[in-house]
């Protein structure tokens, strides 16, 4: 068993899961600040110069998991690993956001889907290697296609 501790907290528009954009094209454009706790402001140093960070933090209002369930974007059921559920056995998420400035430990972002106050455990520059044209997009591509048809 490890322990981790946040390294600050998420402050956002959304109140409760309800008001997040969800399903098949949701576009995730609200902007919120990444309010990073004093002793760790240090590690903020030349954060600026990058467009987008990914952040971790956790699902701290979710209880319990579920392997195999039908997320909003799809009716059939699919694999908690396979998704973005917040039912997960280790209660994680991951986003990527606009980094739009900083001022001292607070962060102001684009493209907040999380709740306010949630922690934040981890921030890392988001970079990629991987070519748009090399990515798949599995399930989620095949439930996008059949809403067109």
């Amino acid at each position: 068993m490890f322990l981790m501790q946040p390294i600050g907290y998420v402050r956002s528009p959304y109140q409760e899961t309800r008001e997040i954009p969800k399903g098949l094209g949701a576009k995730h454009e609200a902007e919120g600040l990444l309010e990073i706790r004093v002793e760790f402001e240090p590690g903020l140093t030349d954060i600026e110069g990058f467009s987008h960070l990914f952040v971790i933090w956790a699902f701290d209002r979710s209880e319990g998991y579920e392997l195999v369930g039908a997320p909003p974007t799809d009716d059939r059921p699919h694999g908690v690993f396979a998704t973005r559920s917040p039912r997960r056995p280790n209660p994680i998420g991951l986003t990527v956001v606009e980094l739009l400035s900083r001022e001292g430990p607070v962060l102001r972002v684009r493209g907040i889907d999380m709740l306010d106050g949630t922690p934040i455990l981890d921030i890392k520059p988001y970079l990629s290697g991987v070519p748009p044209e090399r990515l798949r997009r599995g399930w989620l591509a095949e439930a996008e296609a059949r809403t067109r048809d």
